[in-house]
């Protein structure tokens, strides 16, 4: 059973990513060392320079590698326990133990001669939102639309600028204690714009980021606009925003205004129009063509007479369905067109016919 357990612990490691051949170091390099190899690779695999497939993958395991191997007690967990023991720890927040008592004063910025549990949420940039016009036409072909997006971007070797720094408790955030009775401390939260992650402070003057902690950047986005989106609908770019130190990129969104139409009014999936009909039509019937938003023109027919304000349905003759089956409808509202002034004959005229339809109904 030992042996078999054994075994199988060698697997797992086996099998997990080895920080230093990624690195293409030995476990016996120096500090010095590391960051050498650490920016060789990074160079090579930065999604800026390489657009491999894979290579932003890359890059992501080299430089936690070299958060890991850099950091002292992170890289003794990770040479006694591996990477599996490494995710134990930080999901522990790095504590032995937590929780309890102690918890419930932390919340009063007390706590027991100690650190308490930290919180594990994943800090993120801000979102960024921006209003995409589109007209109908558009929303019911659908379109492609390229964009460049201009936004901040970390400098490649921002890893080497950071220190740890225990007060630090977020971005912007450090924790100042302050003893006020044995065994009681105080925590005063402060706000350090040196502070760029839980654990770490930015280096000020650093040689490896000597234009700041970031660079300006110039993207190329293909927003695709699919047949029958509606206004106020979202869409995503994941992590496209500003990069900062110790913090996950925040989403782009580019969220859909519609533009009013000439001839159309949306109602979700449904379309109407309001087409004007002379008298005589209304009484005797018509044929009527629409052209509709992608150029297409159909007609329709009116046999029977037609009341002011009547609403005609023509299935199918919508917008386009988000599911991709089928389409709405779309509506028509009729506005029947009177004369202004009839001649005495012409009155006589449609009162004889009028009447003789009334006698011919009673008979």
């Amino acid at each position: 059973m030992r042996t078999l357990l054994q075994l199988c612990a060698f697997l797992s490691v086996a099998y997990a990513v080895d920080f230093y051949e990624l690195l293409g170091i030995s476990r016996s390099a120096s500090q010095k060392e590391i960051k050498k190899a650490y920016r060789a690779k990074s160079l090579e695999y930065h999604p800026d320079k390489n657009k491999a497939e894979g290579a932003a993958e890359k890059f992501a395991e080299i430089a936690y590698a070299y958060e890991v191997l850099t950091d002292e007690d992170k890289k003794e967990i990770y040479d006694r326990h591996g990477e599996e023991g490494l995710k134990q720890h930080e999901q522990r927040g790095g504590q032995g133990g937590g929780g309890g008592f102690d918890d419930i004063f932390s919340h009063f910025g007390f706590n027991f001669g100690g650190g308490g549990r930290r919180g594990g949420e994943d800090q993120r940039t801000p979102d960024v939102e921006i209003p995409l016009r589109m007209t109908m036409k558009q929303l019911y072909l659908g379109d492609t639309i390229e964009v460049e997006f201009v936004r901040q971007t970390l400098c490649v070797n921002w890893q080497e600028c950071m220190k740890d720094m225990p007060e630090c408790q977020g971005a912007g955030i450090r924790v100042a204690r302050q003893q006020i009775a044995p065994g009681f401390v105080q925590q005063v939260q402060q706000r350090d714009e040196r502070c760029v992650s839980r654990g770490k402070m930015w280096r000020p003057n650093c040689r490896a980021c000597p234009g700041g902690k970031t660079t300006t950047e110039k993207i190329d986005l293909t927003i695709d606009v699919t047949k029958g989106m509606r206004p106020g609908e979202r869409i995503t770019f994941e992590e496209v925003a500003d990069e900062k130190p110790g913090l996950r990129a925040g989403d782009l969104h580019f969220i859909i205004i519609g533009m009013a139409d000439s001839t159309f009014h949306r109602d979700g999936d449904q379309l109407y129009v309001t087409m004007e009909i002379p008298l005589v039509e209304a009484l005797t019937g018509f044929t009527k063509e629409i052209v509709h938003l992608d150029g297409r023109k159909f007609s329709f027919t009116v046999d029977e007479v037609t009341e002011c304000d009547h609403v005609m349905r023509l299935p199918g003759k919508g917008m386009p369905r988000r599911s991709g089956r089928g389409y709405g409808d779309l509506y028509v509202t009729f506005e029947v067109e009177f004369p202004d002034e009839l001649t005495d004959k012409q009155k006589a005229s449609i009162r004889k016919i009028l009447l003789d339809a009334e006698n011919n109904d009673e008979l």
